[in-house]
């Protein structure tokens, strides 16, 4: 029998001549069977802000202004170079050496020239400061040679490497060259952070098929706060003006990725187990810092160390947990490394690269503690909702820039000499950048 759908006197549907099925009941009353609703919302809440977490989970201080000022200092370099070719005197072992920056050395101290054979011990040369002439930048020096006879004066070549070692003073010295550091001032402005929820009094009250309250919309205004926090602690502009109209100055936060020239270059597409061994070791030596860095990376990066084969000197050994981040530890003969994707790198442009992190010299400025402020405009008579204003004023400063690296891929397989390095800040003001701008 064909089956019939007809209309009654009151306008109801009549099934006719065959049986009632759901097929049949969704056609004529679609919302007559109830779906089954999950009432557990999914928010999304990628692991995309592991510097502002590591950053919140770590020491802070409080800053009493919207203006971060901190000192660094760090140590005189150990070693120069030889600027002029100088031909061997060998009727004397004293001469003058020609160096890239005198300053750095002082009488009675050691040299050691590891790129001059020592005579016919082939030995490494050593020679000792007996002067120095910063003007001239000109170094009187004496080379050592066996203990009953001294070594004659070698041709040094251009570009010979001069290393800084121990100083030996005579029997009756009491004093030598003093030596003393003076910290260098930086600052940063803290940001004003702000986001805003508000929710009409009717909405609210009104029954919903699923739990959603202002805490759950305070909840994804927090994430979404925190990715864009995220953002400006590692690639914002250090910025101050005034927005006019008497709501005064506009503070804007230098990231992190420009408080360091300290950079490694690597052919996009071309990362090997080589390149990373001389990653971690730039990363790990020379700056005296921790043994355990971080490095956060755009998804290009960490395909390409997912992708390099495994050796016996570079191994993704496990999964750790740090600060609530899942990392991946990859051990090296320089340290360790916890690996975590940052879909920050990616949405900035910076898909192939990354930055190497020492946590002990990440510093957090607070001028304002996250908070939260509740207002009803209801009651001052604006309008029938309730709101939620977030707020927080912090910046991020590297208190030791090289112990930090920024990883940099570049396009085809010419890599740039020198690292570009971004002007120092000066003091502040109306419309100026960090950058003096």
């Amino acid at each position: 029998m064909e089956q019939k759908i007809v209309t009654g006197a009151a306008g109801a549907s009549h099934v006719i001549g065959s049986p009632l099925t759901n097929a049949v009941t969704r056609e004529t009353a679609p919302d007559l069977l109830l779906n089954d609703i999950d009432s557990r919302i999914v928010k999304v809440r990628p692991m995309a802000t592991p510097i502002d977490q590591i950053s919140r989970a770590g020491t802070s201080r409080n800053c009493k202004s919207m203006i971060a000022e901190y000192y660094s200092v760090d140590t005189v370099p150990t070693s120069s170079a030889v600027s002029e070719a100088v031909a061997g005197n060998y009727s004397k072992p004293s001469g003058a050496l020609k160096v890239d920056n005198a300053a750095i050395f002082s009488v009675t101290e050691t040299l050691l020239l590891p790129d001059v054979p020592d005579g016919d011990s082939k030995h490494d040369c050593v020679c000792y400061v007996t002067a120095v002439d910063d003007d001239n930048s000109t170094i009187q020096v004496r080379f050592i040679g066996r203990e009953d006879e001294s070594m004659q004066f070698p041709a040094i070549p251009a570009g010979t490497k001069v290393i800084r070692m121990g100083r030996a003073a005579a029997e009756l010295d009491v004093q030598t060259t003093q030596a003393q550091a003076i910290p260098v001032k930086h600052k940063n402005y803290c940001q004003i952070f702000k986001a805003q929820v508000e929710l009409g009094n009717l909405q609210s009250a009104a029954a919903k098929e699923v739990g959603w309250t202002l805490s759950d919309q305070e909840e994804l205004a927090v994430i979404d706060m925190r990715q864009g926090m995220e953002k400006s602690f590692l690639f914002g502009k250090g910025f101050r003006f005034d927005k006019g109209a008497g709501y005064g100055e506009v503070f804007m936060t230098e990231g992190i990725w420009h408080q360091t020239d300290n950079d490694f270059h690597y052919t996009k597409g071309n990362l090997t187990p080589k390149m990373l061994v001389n990653l971690s070791r730039q990363a790990f030596t020379g700056c005296g810092a921790s043994s355990r860095k971080v490095l956060v990376a755009g998804s290009g990066l960490i395909e390409a160390l997912s992708s390099m084969e495994a050796v016996k000197v570079v191994g993704a050994t496990q999964t750790v947990t740090r600060w609530g981040i899942d990392f991946t530890e990859i051990h090296t003969k320089f340290g360790r490394l916890y690996v975590v994707l940052s879909e920050t790198f990616d949405a900035c442009g910076h898909p192939d690269d990354g930055m190497i992190i020492d946590p002990e010299y990440l510093q957090k400025y607070i001028h304002l503690p996250f908070r939260t402020l509740p207002i009803d405009l209801s009651k001052s008579g604006q309008r029938n909702t309730r709101v939620t204003v977030l707020t927080e004023a912090s910046c991020l400063v590297l208190r030791y820039p090289t112990a930090h690296v920024r990883i940099i891929a570049d396009e085809g397989s010419a890599a740039p000499e020198t690292p570009v390095t971004p002007p120092d800040p000066d003091e502040g003001g109306d419309d100026e950048g960090l950058g003096g701008e």
